[in-house]
């Protein structure tokens, strides 16, 4: 009898397109990414993408950079702490066509 998993499956697409970023642009933050991304491919919401990049880091395809405190003009105060973002040891970049050529611009 074949066992059936539950829940979300662990591939997912918008993560693989993440990581395709991240190794062409090798490190960057969540809402840079988010912004690339929404201008390479479909839109999707900046919490779907922190959501990859959160469980991208469990699953070992992401990995944490660095935090850094960086100064600035934001409507909560000067300071924001930025989570920098790279591939991880699992991830398997493809070398994605669109991703390519957006960066070659």
């Amino acid at each position: 009898m074949e066992k059936r998993l539950r829940g979300r499956p662990i591939h997912s697409e918008i993560r693989q397109r993440i990581i395709e970023i991240l190794a062409r642009i090798g490190s960057a933050y969540g809402y840079k990414i988010h912004k690339l991304y929404n201008e390479i491919f479909t839109p999707c919401t900046r919490e779907n993408i922190y959501y990859n990049l959160k469980k991208g880091v469990q699953l070992g395809e992401i990995s944490i950079d660095s935090v850094r405190q960086e100064k600035g003009s934001y409507s909560w105060g000067p300071m924001v702490t930025k989570t920098y973002y790279k591939i991880g040891i699992k991830a398997r970049p493809q070398g994605h066509p669109a991703v390519k050529e957006y960066l070659k611009k």
